[in-house]
């Protein structure tokens, strides 16, 4: 196997990762930071209403985004058991 075939690989699985994790990172960010504003604007410190509401949203939006998920996971997948062959050979 050949340094590039590496590092085609590994750049790859980074981006399959990072195009999997980033809209869920991003909703619970943004969630946070409005659900922070909220609770610098009153004055209520309770840490449950983070939790929650992250919880329920970012759930959500696993269960809306998990064909789109799988579509990518899938994709990488194949295209690493078939290129089996050539890191082989």
């Amino acid at each position: 196997m050949s340094h590039q075939i590496v590092i085609d690989l590994t750049r790859d699985a980074i981006m399959t990762a990072l195009m999997v994790s980033a809209p869920l990172l991003l909703l619970a960010l943004g969630v946070g930071l409005i659900i922070a504003i909220i609770q610098s604007v009153t004055q209520i410190q309770e840490q449950t209403l983070v939790f929650v509401p992250k919880l329920i949203l970012v759930g959500g939006a696993f269960i809306v985004g998990l064909p789109w998920l799988m579509q990518i996971m899938i994709k990488f997948t194949t295209q690493i058991i078939r290129g089996i062959p050539a890191m082989v050979g």
